[in-house]
């Protein structure tokens, strides 16, 4: 039996490869044609978000909107939190936009500014964020954090105030792909002079057979982009 075989039989008992199934079985033996339009539909929808094609499609749109710039002409370096766990340990989208940032620091030798103040830790995000920069050496004089954001709109904010007190002119602006349209949209709207420099993409953009096959990872992948055009949406109206 190939690799390729048992890893397909592997994720049949897995989800979403196993509640996609369930659904099918409903649906096939109830009798009733609503609960089997119904269950029908889940499968279909759960298949469909767990597809790296039908995934990329709902990032391509947010992720293609602010390409990776050659060169950087800023005066300071924002970093956006994407998130840390319980234990105080950043998520990978966090860790992604760090590393970039520790990148930049590093190519430019232009100061940075963390924000993020929203963890169910012992330490705000941005405070985490700090302390691995300081592990990989960088400078603590360098690194200004912003503790109190909960959400975009307040990182803006602060970092508004911030580069007031600093006499900081013109950010770069690095978070992932998929959420820097919004993130540049709300900087901007405050006031900010912002030079985009996503990270942490989502898109695959080269398929094979395996990418067809539904996985609980692709599948967070979509529901992060669909919260994405949600947040874009709600902000919109909002602000």
């Amino acid at each position: 039996m190939t690799l390729s075989v048992i890893k397909f039989l592997v994720l049949l008992f897995l989800p979403p490869m196993l509640f996609i199934l369930l659904f099918l079985l409903v649906a096939f033996l109830s009798k009733s044609r609503l609960a089997s339009l119904l269950s029908f539909c889940g499968a279909f929808g759960l298949y469909m978000l767990s597809v790296e094609p039908v995934k990329d499609f709902l990032y391509k749109p947010l992720e293609n909107a602010h390409p990776v710039p050659q060169k950087l002409h800023a005066d300071v370096i924002v970093v956006l939190g994407g998130g840390s766990y319980n234990t105080g340990v950043l998520k990978e989208d966090s860790m992604k936009r760090l590393l970039t940032g520790f990148i930049l620091h590093r190519r430019y030798n232009l100061p940075l500014i963390l924000s993020g103040g929203a963890s169910p830790g012992n330490l705000p995000e941005a405070e985490v964020m700090k302390q691995v920069l300081q592990e990989l050496g960088v400078d603590k004089e360098s690194i200004i954090t912003d503790v109190r954001s909960r959400n975009t709109q307040e990182n803006a904010l602060y970092v508004r105030e911030i580069c007031k007190k600093k006499g900081f002119k013109r950010i770069a602006l690095v978070t992932s792909a998929y959420h820097m349209p919004r993130a540049v949209e709300t900087f901007s709207r405050v006031g900010l002079d912002v030079v985009p420099y996503p990270t942490d993409f989502k898109q695959d953009k080269r398929y094979n057979l395996y990418s067809l096959v539904p996985r609980t990872g692709v599948l967070n992948d979509s529901y992060k982009a669909l919260k994405e055009h949600l947040g874009s949406l709600a902000y919109s109206v909002l602000y």
